[in-house]
């Protein structure tokens, strides 16, 4: 393999982290029912708050940390609106994300353009010289091995997990979780800011890491969409979420590739369009009905597993406010 499409593979490793993080944790509100639509503007303000503390205390870590708190208090905000104050979610959320670009583009202009160092590679004694496989998922900063991590122990936690068990029946069906005895709302508000935690993650992980620094408009600008986008895609599944973004960054990395490329002219909005028109294709043939007639003819050992990763239909309860009331 040539060192022009390791280098390729590579950075669309890196340049999928955020988004898995963040697709990630929105998956964990949507399956618990909640929609955190405030995701864009969330990851800006997450990347500002990220790298003005990481430049100011000279800690990346603390930088990591006031992200994710941000990101949980948004969450947290849009959950209790919801449960409480019994507004609707969705528009929340939409309010939110154009509001908190704003705050997040007029807090940190002072800090645009300004130097900052990435985290450093690390790398992983054994695994990183094992051929193909160690350049491409074993030589990166340690944001890039937690997305790993994060998507392993989402899928356990979701599908083989009596919490797992707990927080898909609160998105499905939270009229009959409630009468055995589930408290809905708790867990409700325990998901949606576990995954605005993510998601401040996810936006810190842009300003520190991969794309080190903060500009006005923000770098990741659209990418929460992005994020909503794939969570859609892959089905609300950890696999099928990473699979999505880590597709969404291969198309972004060849089409930087292929505008560099003197042989090849193909028009720049069309490379840009590929990534979405892959999305929508995709969807197109999950809701014709092609998988389920697919599904039929496979042997019955795999349907079980096979149904469960290619099931693309939302929670049913999701976006609705549950009162136990």
């Amino acid at each position: 393999m040539n060192n022009e499409l390791l280098n390729i593979l590579n950075s669309t490793v890196a340049n999928a982290t955020p988004l898995v993080i963040a697709a990630i944790g929105e998956t964990l509100n949507e399956r618990a029912g909640v929609v955190n639509l405030s995701l864009d503007g969330s990851l800006a303000l997450a990347a500002m708050t990220g790298f003005v503390v990481g430049v100011t205390t000279g800690s990346a870590g603390l930088g990591f940390l006031a992200a994710a708190i941000v990101g949980a208090l948004v969450a947290l905000l849009i959950v209790v609106a919801d449960i409480q104050l019994k507004q609707d979610q969705i528009a929340v959320g939409f309010v939110l994300t154009l509001l908190l670009a704003d705050i997040a583009q007029f807090l940190g202009q002072e800090y645009a353009g300004m130097p900052s160092n990435p985290l450093s590679p690390v790398r992983i004694p054994g695994v990183a010289d094992i051929p193909i496989i160690g350049p491409i998922f074993f030589n990166h900063s340690v944001i890039v091995y937690f997305s790993y991590v994060l998507i392993i122990v989402t899928w356990l936690m979701m599908f083989h997990s009596r919490p797992g068990l707990a927080q898909r029946a609160v998105g499905e069906r939270p009229a009959t979780a409630f009468a055995r005895g589930t408290r809905v709302n708790r867990q409700r508000l325990f998901y949606t800011v576990l995954g605005g935690l993510l998601i401040g993650i996810a936006g810190a992980s842009y300003s520190l890491a991969i794309k080190p620094g903060w500009s006005n408009p923000p770098a990741m600008r659209g990418d929460g969409w992005i994020a909503l986008a794939i969570v859609i895609f892959g089905g609300w599944h950890p696999f099928r979420v990473a699979l999505g973004a880590y597709l969404f960054a291969l198309l972004r990395a060849l089409s930087s590739a292929i505008q560099r490329s003197p042989d090849i002219q193909i028009p720049l909005v069309l490379l840009n369009m590929l990534p979405w028109l892959l999305m929508i294709g995709t969807l197109i043939l999950v809701s014709s009905g092609v998988i389920d007639r697919l599904l039929r003819v496979m042997p019955r050992p795999a349907q079980r597993w096979s149904r469960n990763f290619l099931r693309s239909d939302p929670p049913a309860a999701l976006g609705t406010r549950f009162d136990p009331d």
